[in-house]
């Protein structure tokens, strides 16, 4: 475990001594979502972004599961405002951005509003905006999402570049993350959707409930997802979230920690294939605005 935790550091590191021999052509935003909650989706966006991070990637993570917010303490952190500050007090958003461990950006979500969708045009309009001022600034911007689907965050997701939808191997988990793929499949075909796994308690599980997913993906929606990672349900994961730090900095050589470094090295390698890009260039914010406006 030594020598594999030590060749998928380097791997990293070799993405992080090529980062900038590329020019940033543009940010790419990943909605993260699960179909029901407890399934550890904000734990895997937190240290996922931490690994892309690692390689040289500037990330920043938005915990949009307003009320419900755990990002903050997943990383053993706080920040002086959230983003219904922002939204109460006209604040920019590099006002809220807090720096955590390894230079990762995030914002945390929160309290005091029911949803951030459900906010009123005027600030609607306000939080795009300071969104756009963040374009070409991060590599990859991670919306954390609420557990479930509702007619206003739909718009968030179909605005994203792709998906990724976190799921275990429990048959009600399995269930509702066809319902939620369905449901963002018939509102667009063509987004890249990811799965990953989590939780599993056998060395197949996570291959085996990703091929029944694309099975059934395939045979009722033609429509190809990947598997992107499987993560362990392990020790390592519950005594990381206890002492509120990321378990890839708190045991980096864990199962866990192993299965995340090979989630974000897949993800970087098959991100450069153009079936994994979305075929428009438009930006996050001008694809909501044009949800928004009805376009």
């Amino acid at each position: 475990m030594k020598d594999q935790a030590d060749v998928l550091r380097n791997k990293m590191m070799n993405y992080r001594n090529t980062a900038g021999e590329e020019a940033l052509k543009s940010t790419k935003v990943i909605a993260v979502v699960s179909g029901k909650g407890g399934v550890g989706k904000s734990n895997f966006v937190v240290n996922f972004g931490l690994a892309l991070q690692e390689s040289g990637k500037k990330v920043v993570i938005f915990d949009l599961d307003i009320g419900m917010a755990n990002v903050d303490i997943l990383l053993g952190m706080t920040t002086k405002f959230s983003i219904v500050d922002m939204l109460e007090k006209d604040l920019l958003i590099r006002e809220i951005i807090g720096v955590g461990p390894n230079g990762l950006s995030f914002v945390s979500g929160g309290s005091g509003l029911t949803s951030l969708f459900e906010i009123d045009q005027q600030k609607l309009d306000f939080f795009l905006g300071q969104l756009a001022s963040l374009e070409k600034e991060y590599d990859y911007i991670l919306f954390d999402m609420p557990a479930g689907l509702s007619k206003n965050s739909i718009h968030f997701l179909l605005s994203a570049h792709e998906i990724f939808l976190v799921t275990t191997p429990e048959p009600t988990s399995i269930t509702d993350a066809y319902a939620t793929l369905k449901y963002i499949h018939l509102q667009d075909q063509d987004i890249p959707i990811s799965v990953v796994v989590n939780k599993t308690r056998k060395k197949n599980d996570g291959l085996s409930t990703s091929r029944n997913l694309s099975l059934v993906c395939q045979r009722f929606l033609n429509k190809d997802i990947r598997l992107l990672g499987s993560i362990p349900d392990d020790e390592a994961v519950w005594r990381a979230v206890l002492s509120q730090q990321p378990f890839i900095l708190m045991m980096p050589r864990s199962k866990p920690s192993l299965a995340v470094y090979e989630a974000a090295e897949r993800y970087l390698n098959d991100g450069r294939r153009p079936q994994h890009e979305r075929t428009s260039n438009q930006s996050f914010v001008s694809r909501l605005k044009r949800f928004l406006a009805g376009g």
